[in-house]
């Protein structure tokens, strides 16, 4: 950091996150902005979702009240590779004609889609290659790394990479779907089986999901068959409790007791109230409120855990979605530095 930085004063917009004055070197967070949304299955934009984040990151207060002098840890954004947006919208086009395809009764095995499809789970499995490679880097200089999304598709690469540097850990994930899907669509990487995926991690040992309410019957069979691996919070039983009376920060901690001592958490926006991020790509009613989320986080903190890394997914490209996703970036981001 600079001595000349003032964290009071106008932000910056220097091309880096809050417009913090760090560099690579000297920042200990390393943030990757994925634009990537080829998969997408309903609403598009979160390819947008990372230089949205950037673009009213700014406006933020630099004072934190779980960490007042966070800032000073640095975060810097090494990027938003345009490649990587170039190669989304390319394919997202064919991911377009195979799902049209599949809803007129076409089969994954007629052509052209078998061909279209392998294309496409092929570059797919080179993005997770490129991010894991990025991983790789950052966590062998003993830093931090957060993912931006795009779409929740996005981490695989990262949790591969924290699969052969921790023996075990845990992940809490904030989502409105379980992505427990089995290569939804016929694609293997989409961002509805990322959790699927991520379960084929052997460190990965336990999936503590919250929020979850659009889900579909053989999702709920794996959680109920997993032995105690998956463990998911379903936003209409959460409701109920609350409803009766039961207070957040109890449940809270009866949450975060399921995890591990190491944590990874993945937060796809649509698990938040719709109102906070409505350009997300699939949004369902329902959902936590900001804080009750930072609360979440805090609980786990607080117990005596240690957060490991995060992605923030799903991220529409509106100026309030920008904010929240900026908020919760850097509430993450102080949090991992307690």
């Amino acid at each position: 950091m600079t001595s000349s930085f003032d964290p009071n004063g106008v932000g910056l917009v220097n091309g880096n996150l809050f417009g913090l004055p760090c560099s690579y070197e000297s920042a200990h967070i390393i943030v990757w902005g994925i634009p990537w949304e080829v998969t997408v299955s309903y609403g598009s934009g979160t390819a947008q979702g990372p230089q949205s984040i950037l673009r009213e990151s700014p406006q933020l207060d630099l004072y934190d009240f779980d960490q007042p002098m966070g800032w000073k840890q640095g975060i810097y954004l090494a990027g938003i590779p345009e490649f990587i947006h170039c190669k989304s919208d390319s394919l997202k086009t064919k991911a377009e004609q195979i799902i049209a395809a599949i809803s007129q009764g076409h089969t994954l095995q007629s052509s052209p889609i078998a061909a279209l499809l392998t294309e496409i789970n092929q570059e797919c499995e080179r993005l997770n290659q490129w991010v894991y490679d990025q991983a790789k880097i950052v966590l062998n200089q003993q830093k931090k790394l957060v993912l931006l999304g795009g779409d929740h598709s996005i981490p695989l690469g990262y949790l591969q990479a924290l699969g052969e540097v921790y023996d075990t850990f845990g992940i809490l994930q904030i989502d409105a779907h379980s992505d427990l899907r089995q290569a939804y669509q016929g694609f293997q990487y989409s961002h509805a089986s990322i959790m699927t995926n991520v379960l084929q991690i052997p460190a990965v040992t336990k999936l503590v999901q919250v929020g979850v309410r659009d889900v579909c019957a053989a999702e709920v069979t794996q959680v109920q068959e997993s032995q105690g691996r998956i463990v998911t919070y379903y936003d209409p039983a959460l409701k109920a409790q609350l409803h009766q009376g039961k207070p957040w920060q109890t449940l809270c901690e009866e949450i975060v007791a399921h995890l591990p001592q190491l944590v990874y958490v993945t937060v796809d926006v649509d698990g938040l109230d719709p109102k906070l991020c409505p350009h997300t790509g699939t949004p369902v009613p329902g959902g936590l409120e900001l804080e009750a989320l930072f609360c979440l986080l805090r609980a786990a903190i607080h117990s005596g855990r240690q957060l490991i890394g995060f992605d923030i997914c799903e991220v529409g490209n509106g100026i309030w979605d920008g904010n929240v996703g900026a908020r919760i970036l850097y509430k993450l981001c102080n949090l991992m530095s307690i």
